[in-house]
């Protein structure tokens, strides 16, 4: 039998880092001291890049000001599979330089960066007996090289086991609801699972404000120059012009705003959430293959909290809205037949959450000439573009989640400063150390070796909160403190969309909105409890 459970590797102790809150306060006085100096690295976008990239100068001892039109992971960076994993479909498609630096990448994340935030998942691949013959032989040479490139990047199997065939009992062991006479058997391989992807760009901005970089959110940008950029302050009012000896715009899908020569194209992916009893509650994933395309997969991806990850499509999306997370309802249909197609029975609607739309940046000189319904962008690569503009200003713009690191890395070479060696492979983010004996997993989980100070909090507001807080998790009134005291958090919006993510359980945010309104006041009376998301 193959047992998905695993051991959670260890890593070293980084127990605090000093000045990485971030609130009202140090917005203000960063604000003053940008506006009053010539920054060396002006970053636009607070996205994964964006804090990336805002790191990555930072731990190079150069002086950083990011600014953000909304909030820190607005965008695509909280609506991704939250997946950080080593390439296997780019594998599938043949592009080996993507898998290889998503493999890499997933070492340093998972055994350095943050390990805390990063959970090892099994992922089961079952052998459909629709498919021909040559599926299954491709599955297995795929997996292998997968293999190789774990060994090749160094990530232990401690931290990521190898791939196994396993028998049609196993498959069955693991994921009663499939249907036997449709599968033969099938794989079984590990990969690496967020357990919140806008966790990941709040650790990465709170670690490069511990060093010095200016976070400023709500700020617009209006204009971008070689030297600067000009900001429309969303909360507080005014215009500022923002000096800088180098400009990076890494705006994910806006980055086509800043420069007509940029060639992007916009994807969009859905994702269905489902109560996790629809599949028998899984502790591992499945991954289904899509008989008529060799290439595509449509996986359920179980949670540490929440609902089960349904997904996704990879269609064009250049005519739609980014702020749009809304899925057509004909996406919705194609995921869930596609996963039912394996079922014993189909999905049944009072299972269905909800589901959401993400949208990816992709560079169109890399389109693939088979493109076909819902994979018209499938067989676009995932490489990322670092563009410069004409009068300089340097655009990063495709890539994806896990290999963030690497286009911040990318774009300080391009700016000119390989000179200043790269400190983010060895650099461990917020949260990165030796967690003890803790009474709340879920706040190990969302928080790592904060999670006792976080904890501390939870007394102080309790008496003015709503009674009825722990209705949802016991933790609410000190996450909530730590969102607005530590995290940057200054609308209601920002705790529930993405500092505690009660959105990725949608049914629940029209219920708990006013009350998380009530206790965000309590701790701090001039928080904004209407939207400015727009």
């Amino acid at each position: 039998m193959w047992h998905p459970a695993g051991v959670r590797t260890s890593f070293d102790p980084v127990t605090s880092l000093d000045g990485a809150d971030l609130h009202r306060r140090r917005r203000d006085s960063d604000l003053a001291e940008a506006c009053a100096s010539v920054s060396d690295v002006l970053v636009v976008g607070g996205g994964i890049t964006g804090v990336g990239i805002a790191l990555d100068a930072a731990s190079r001892g150069l002086s950083v000001t990011l600014v953000e039109a909304r909030d820190l992971a607005y965008g695509t960076s909280r609506w991704s599979s939250k997946l950080v994993h080593g390439g296997l479909r780019y594998l599938a498609h043949g592009d080996i330089g993507v898998a290889w630096e998503s493999a890499r990448e997933r070492h340093h994340l998972m055994t350095t960066i943050a390990p805390h935030l990063i959970r090892r998942l099994p992922h089961v691949l079952p052998d459909r007996r629709d498919a021909p013959r040559s599926r299954a032989a491709m599955v297995r040479t795929g997996l292998a090289a997968a293999d190789a490139l774990r060994r090749a990047s160094g990530t232990p199997r401690s931290v990521l086991p190898g791939s196994r065939r396993l028998s049609l009992d196993d498959v069955l062991a693991l994921h009663p609801r499939l249907d036997a006479t449709k599968i033969s058997g099938g794989s079984g391989y590990w990969d690496g699972q967020l357990i919140d992807d806008a966790r990941l760009v709040i650790a990465v901005a709170r670690t490069a404000a511990s060093l010095g970089a200016r976070i400023l959110t709500r700020m617009r940008a209006s204009q971008i120059s070689p030297d600067g950029v000009t900001v429309h302050d969303s909360l507080r009012g005014g215009t500022h012009d923002l000096r800088a000896r180098q400009v990076i715009v890494a705006t994910g899908i806006w980055a086509g705003n800043w420069d007509d020569e940029l060639p992007t194209r916009m994807s969009r992916g859905t994702h269905v959430l489902i109560d996790p009893a629809a599949l028998g509650h899984p502790r591992s994933a499945l991954t289904i293959s899509i008989p008529d395309d060799l290439s595509r997969y449509v996986f359920a991806l179980p949670q540490a909290d929440g609902p089960t990850i349904v997904g996704l499509t990879d269609v064009p999306a250049d005519d739609s809205s980014p702020d749009d997370t809304e899925p057509p309802l004909e996406e919705i249909e194609w995921v869930l037949s596609h996963l039912s197609a394996v079922l014993e029975a189909p999905i049944p609607p009072e299972s269905i959450l909800g589901a959401y739309s993400g949208y990816r940046p992709l560079i169109a000189s890399h389109i693939s000439a088979s493109q076909n319904g819902f994979e018209a962008t499938a067989d676009i690569s995932r490489r990322h573009l670092i563009h410069t503009r004409r009068d300089g200003v340097i655009i990063v713009a495709g890539g994806k989640l896990t290999t963030y690191r690497a286009m911040a890395e990318d774009a300080l070479h391009a700016a000119g400063h390989h000179r200043r060696d790269c400190r983010t492979t060895t650099l461990p983010l917020i949260g990165a150390g030796q967690i003890g004996p803790f009474s709340s997993p879920r706040l190990v989980r969302r928080y790592g070796s904060e999670a006792t100070r976080i904890a501390a909090l939870d007394g102080a507001y309790s008496e003015s909160a709503p009674a009825d807080t722990s209705e949802l998790f016991p933790t609410l009134v000190a996450e909530i403190t730590h969102a607005i005291q530590h995290e940057g958090a200054l609308t209601v919006d920002d705790i529930v969309q993405r500092r505690i993510r009660i959105s990725s359980q949608p049914r629940l945010v029209e219920q708990w909105r006013p009350r998380i309104a009530d206790i965000a006041r309590a701790i701090d009376p001039d928080i904004v409890a209407f939207p400015v998301d727009a």
